[in-house]
């Protein structure tokens, strides 16, 4: 069978959950027995998220592989980092994501412009149309040859209407043009306000954004209607009337506490049916992988107990820093029957007033410690991670967060109050979290951390081993900095256990501190091989101690 493409477009605001609705049109084809890829298309002009400020863009997900990413021959960027919405992707569909599917425009306009200076368009003028409309269309296409789906979902970042979109429109109406008929779809995400002082829903900003579409030679086939409560039958018809779609082709996808949901709810309305009809697929699900799919959502709905988890960090203003951490809490959670509450708290604000780290913490049951990168906030995380050692408090820290968990522990167990990493001090006497060897020749930011999946070796008796039950596991990295083999050591003499390494033994991979209850670091992050149903086992296990923490409390 001949691959289908969906392209699924947002418009009126940015945030609507265009993700989320991707991935759930994902999950409606694989019920019925289909192969599915996506790309997401960026409009940024960075090469890939890896740079972008979490503040700004939200999380940066880390891929299993990495991509040697060749926009013309002599020039190679090495690519793992893709955006966060392949997150969704991946927990949705439970596949894992190649880094090349994430297109963005500056991998796009590099890509020609280095053509052009390598002389591979020699003779003709570089314009957007045709030579960036179709280096789009050839990524998209070298995707479907790649993995060869049933199925490829092409999501455009942004909303319609913004000029950086607009190329990779264009670029969807020449390839739906050039595709034979039947074979590709059309899906437009939109807002539905609801004006709470009219007691009405809204359809205009809809109107609009299809209006815009239509003026780029793109007609949707299906419009979904994003809302805080469901469409009601005279929306869906005026959304028909005013956007020349059929009334059937009008969908709800209202505020929901568990996204799972999402992908039942749009078969419950007949999407799934309705683009299969749009595309000669099959019009019904496979009863049993339906079935499958309500099991997993049902987890997410039904709790016997409740625990509050502390997440002390660096850009807690914005949850999107941390969605995939999210998620695996909320995997754990469900797996045990227990709702995970947060507190985020800014590291700044335990360096400003000290003693909200006593108030704060004191009313978790457990500590989770963020990721992140650069000195702001630095010093009220590892304050943090020392209530935890101190407390004996369930602790987890990822990657940048057990690397302050090490300072913590050296400072305060071992007794080396000047220890630091050389990312926050370069000049400090005891370097206990230091550059890998091999970063120190990196002069370039983009692409050049330690990233994608690496075997962890782990220690038998071990809280990790405990969790995972094997001694080699592959897990996800991204960092520059490491635990600081030099040390470790003398952490051992005071009751720290060295609980993985890499095969080699060169890099510390995790930490525990068993004296202290649980608490563990990992250098990598579990939180992007975590799904629905299939939880992380080391978010797994610290929800378990959570728990467990809760109770004792209680006696």
């Amino acid at each position: 069978m001949h691959t289908r493409f969906v392209f699924v477009t947002g418009g009126v605001v940015s945030g609507l959950g265009k993700g989320v609705v991707t991935a759930s049109i994902g999950k409606l084809f694989q019920m019925r027995g289909l192969r599915v890829d996506v790309i997401k298309a960026d409009p940024y002009l960075n090469v890939d998220p890896g740079t972008l400020n979490p503040i700004e863009h939200g999380e940066v997900f880390v891929c299993e592989d990495v991509w040697e990413f060749e926009p013309a021959p002599g020039y190679k960027f090495r690519i793992a980092e893709i955006d966060q919405d392949f997150g969704t992707y991946e927990r949705f569909l439970d596949v894992n994501m190649h880094p090349s599917n994430n297109i963005t425009s500056g991998q796009v306009y590099l890509s020609v412009i280095l053509k052009e200076r390598a002389g591979i368009y020699l003779g003709r003028t570089i314009q957007v149309i045709p030579q960036i409309t179709d280096e789009i269309k050839s990524r998209i296409r070298a995707v479907a040859e790649r993995s060869k789906p049933d199925v490829l979902i092409v999501e455009v970042g942004g909303t319609v209407g913004d000029i950086e979109a607009m190329p990779f429109l264009e670029a969807i109406r020449q390839f739906r043009l050039e595709q034979p008929p039947g074979t590709t779809a059309l899906v437009h995400v939109t807002l539905v306000p609801y004006l709470s002082s009219l007691g009405q829903l809204k359809t205009k900003p809809t109107q609009h954004s299809v209006k815009e579409l239509q003026s780029m030679g793109l007609q949707p086939d299906v419009i979904i209607g994003r809302s805080d409560r469901e469409l009601p039958e005279d929306v869906r018809k005026k959304i028909s009337l005013y956007c020349n779609v059929p009334p059937e082709a009008v969908y709800s996808d209202p505020d929901l506490e568990n996204i799972y949901k999402l992908p039942l709810l749009l078969e419950e309305q007949g999407l799934g049916r309705y683009l299969g009809k749009i595309l000669g697929l099959p019009r019904d699900p496979i009863p049993g992988k339906m079935k499958e799919w309500i099991g997993v959502s049902e987890q997410f709905s039904s709790f016997k107990d409740e625990v509050i988890v502390a997440m002390p960090g660096k850009y807690t203003m914005i949850q999107d820093s941390y969605i995939s951490i999210n998620e695996a809490l909320n995997h754990a959670g469900a797996s045990l029957g227990v709702r995970v509450k947060r507190i985020y708290i800014e590291g700044e604000e335990f360096e400003r007033n000290p003693g909200k780290v006593e108030e704060i913490l004191g009313k978790a049951d457990g500590i989770l410690l963020t990721p992140g990168f650069g000195t702001r906030g630095v010093d009220g995380m590892i304050y943090s991670a020392r209530f935890a050692l101190e407390r004996r408090k369930p602790f987890l820290g990822i990657c940048f967060g057990a690397q302050l968990m090490f300072i913590a522990f050296m400072r305060y167990v071992v007794g080396l109050k000047e220890a630091h990493s050389t990312e926050i001090d370069p000049n400090t006497r005891y370097p206990v979290v230091d550059l890998l060897p091999e970063q120190k020749e990196a002069t370039l930011k983009g692409g050049t951390m330690r990233l994608g999946a690496y075997p962890v070796k782990i220690r038998k008796g071990s809280m990790l081993y405990e969790a995972y039950g094997e001694e080699l596991v592959y897990e996800r990295f991204r960092h520059r900095f490491h635990i600081n083999p030099a040390f470790t050591g003398l952490a051992e003499e005071r009751g720290l256990v060295v609980s993985s390494t890499d095969p080699s033994g060169r890099i510390v991979n995790s930490i525990e501190y068993p004296q202290g209850g649980w608490i563990v670091g990992v250098q990598f992050h579990p939180e992007f091989k975590s799904r629905p149903g299939k939880p992380s086992p080391v978010y797994k296990a610290f929800i378990k101690a959570v728990l467990e923490y809760k109770k004792s409390r209680k006696t």
